[in-house]
């Protein structure tokens, strides 16, 4: 531990609270996906998507949550990982918007602008599955 920078620690410690953040937003909602998804129905009634389309949706946004989250707790696969919860993001922005739902929204952009932070300080990755991947490779 003594040869980890600062930035890379610093890094670590961001990436496993982020992780930790998506993941439970998916694991949390897996086990009641059916009432996840009717209450996303719900709210995007008055919009102009498909009540069947929000519903599947709510299945994917659950799952994608989960993975991403896992995969960023573990730090495996960790850019294209953020670059998927990038645009999970920016999807939910979307849908956020269409509903006219400014708080969530500014939420999301806070979410998305740190998912950025995390793409674009990849460089301190030090204490990954990744960085012990390539560790391995090396060798």
């Amino acid at each position: 531990m003594k040869n980890i920078s600062d930035f890379s620690l610093a890094y670590a410690l961001a990436r496993l609270g982020l992780g930790i953040n998506i993941a439970l937003h998916g694991l949390t909602r897996l086990p009641k996906l059916n009432a996840f998804a009717a209450g996303l129905q719900k709210e995007f009634a008055s919009s102009i998507l498909p009540s069947a389309l929000v519903g599947l949706s709510a299945y994917g946004i659950a799952i994608a949550e989960a993975i991403i989250g896992v995969l960023l707790i573990l730090g495996l696969f960790l850019r294209p990982t953020l670059v998927a919860g990038s645009l999970l993001m920016s999807l939910l922005l979307f849908g956020t918007c269409l509903i006219q739902n400014w708080s969530g929204a500014s939420i999301q952009l806070v979410y998305l602008a740190f998912y950025s932070g995390m793409i674009a300080a990849i460089k301190f990755d030090a204490l990954s599955l990744d960085r012990l991947r390539r560790k391995g490779s090396e060798n």
